[in-house]
């Protein structure tokens, strides 16, 4: 694949770049996005029903169960060469971050370590009431497992519709793509905020904005550059130029 010469020399004289990354990415692993899993017994749920703290205070066994489910359909997924590119690129810059969207941490699992997860991580699990986090639950228990410090229900810890971003890793978001000298936005639709909003803000402070997506979104014309096409068959590729 050819890459504009001018793109190959910006990124080899730039110690400061961010990414974002949505969904896409994980697609190419053959993860299912959120809407798409809603097949089979779950077919008749809204997301809604699925994914709010009123649905959690309604029905909370069912929040459990489908998040249950989904964590043992993420146990057989693996990263895919996009994931394994982005360790790389985090490796030849001194200021890197990576922004996701996912909440599946296979950006963790492929070995980044810079990651802000704005949306969490499913494969986590905190107090509902306490917020503290547990790495031991019955998962076969007839009811959702409880805190063992205040007996409060368990939850994924993601964000549902309705809350508020963990404000640490939004600012820290804003900040690295304020600074960066080079955005990338992979995988995502650019659509939902406030991630979406990130691009605008790199290239509103001068940064050059790359976007490599399966096809055009509403930031494509905003972009310098535009890649259409897998990120596991273009990041490797650019890897290898610079």
């Amino acid at each position: 694949m050819n890459f504009p010469t001018e793109l190959i020399q910006k990124l080899k004289s730039s110690t400061r770049v961010a990414v974002l990354t949505g969904a896409g990415v994980s697609q190419e692993s053959g993860l299912r996005t959120f809407r798409d899993a809603q097949d089979g017994l779950w077919a008749k749920y809204k997301p809604t029903d699925l994914a709010s703290p009123e649905a959690f205070a309604r029905d909370p066994k069912l929040v459990w169960d489908w998040y249950a489910w989904r964590r043992e359909a993420i146990k057989g997924v693996r990263p895919n060469q996009g994931h394994y590119a982005l360790v790389e690129m985090e490796n030849k810059f001194s200021e890197f971050t990576l922004i996701t969207q996912n909440v599946d941490g296979l950006h963790r699992f492929a070995g980044s370590k810079n990651v802000l997860e704005l949306h969490g991580n499913i494969n986590l699990v905190r107090c509902s009431v306490c917020r503290t986090f547990t790495e031991d639950w019955d998962e076969e228990s007839e009811t959702v497992p409880q805190c063992q410090n205040c007996n409060g229900l368990l939850r994924p810890d993601v964000v549902w519709f309705g809350e508020s971003l963990p404000r640490a890793e939004l600012e820290s978001a804003v900040n690295a793509s304020r600074a960066c000298e080079v955005f990338f936005s992979i995988g995502t639709s650019g659509v939902v905020q406030p991630a979406a909003s990130l691009a605008h803000s790199a290239r509103s402070n001068g940064a050059v904005v790359v976007e490599i997506n399966a096809e055009e979104t509403s930031l494509t014309p905003k972009t310098n550059y535009f890649f259409q096409g897998k990120s596991g068959e273009i990041l490797p590729a650019l890897i290898k130029e610079i």
